[in-house]
């Protein structure tokens, strides 16, 4: 009777210790920024279309996860040095290749160099030219790294900051020449302002080599393999079921 009681004791520890393990294990932290349409906060809510593809992701994955939305310094930090930890939306570049485990693809981006309309003093022909201007950044970001990796010097011809809106704010102040951001965040947040873009704004530069492969959702690279390929896996099904076909159509 002791050695039945004592093995049922042992396989109930045991049941529950590999439960904790395995819950353990597929515990994860989303981290986002404000970069509308792609995510933001409205009403107390993450919205937006990447927001809405890794919603859907996760809702096939069964892992449940608060989205914690930070400015992209703190955003990129934490995924780069906390395990388990889900970052989105990041354009994936050869500085980057290592440093994260990629899911997949999730929104289409195009960036730009921007200058007010009046600004037509500001002309470009290579992106040599640009170095002369004086350019906003987000500290981190994928234009920041991308200019840096071009000879481009902070402090000198790159201002970082560390949210958008204030380099928005930079620029319509004129306390900057040019703003490097993607082109869709850019009419979002001008249009938040009130202000419509292609009356305020003009497209200087188009930085192709950061363009074409849009934005991703990657995780920390202590994250197992099996999450990650849990979470490609549910990316793949929701791309052939047609779901993310519908919520890029909500938005872009």
């Amino acid at each position: 009777m002791r050695v039945k009681l004592l093995v049922s004791g042992l396989v109930l520890i045991m049941t529950v210790m590999i439960a904790a393990w395995s819950y353990g294990e597929e515990a994860i932290t989303v981290v986002t920024e404000e970069y509308p349409p792609y995510n933001y906060t409205e009403g107390g809510k993450v919205k937006g279309v990447s927001t809405e593809v890794v919603e859907a992701v996760l809702k096939l994955t069964g892992i449940k996860a608060e989205i914690e939305v930070y400015p992209w310094p703190r955003t990129y930090h934490l995924a780069l040095n906390n395990k388990n930890t889900l970052i989105y939306s990041i354009t994936r570049m050869p500085q980057r290749e290592e440093l994260f485990k990629w899911v997949g693809r999730i929104a289409p981006a195009e960036n730009y160099l921007f200058a007010l309309k009046e600004r037509t003093d500001i002309q470009i022909s290579t992106l040599e030219d640009a170095k002369k201007y004086k350019i906003a950044t987000v500290q981190n970001d994928v234009c920041e790294l991308y200019l840096l990796s071009k000879g481009f010097e902070k402090r000198k011809n790159v201002r970082s900051d560390s949210t958008y809106p204030v380099n928005m704010e930079k620029l319509l102040g004129k306390l900057i020449d040019m703003w490097a951001i993607g082109e869709l965040p850019a009419y979002s947040l001008l249009r938040g302002k009130g202000l419509d873009p292609s009356q305020t704004v003009r497209k200087v530069f188009l930085l192709e080599e950061i363009s074409g492969e849009g934005l991703y959702m990657a995780f920390s690279k202590s994250t197992s393999d099996e999450i990650v390929e849990k979470f490609k896996t549910a990316l793949e099904k929701i791309k052939k079921d047609g779901t993310y076909g519908a919520i890029l159509k909500k938005y872009l």
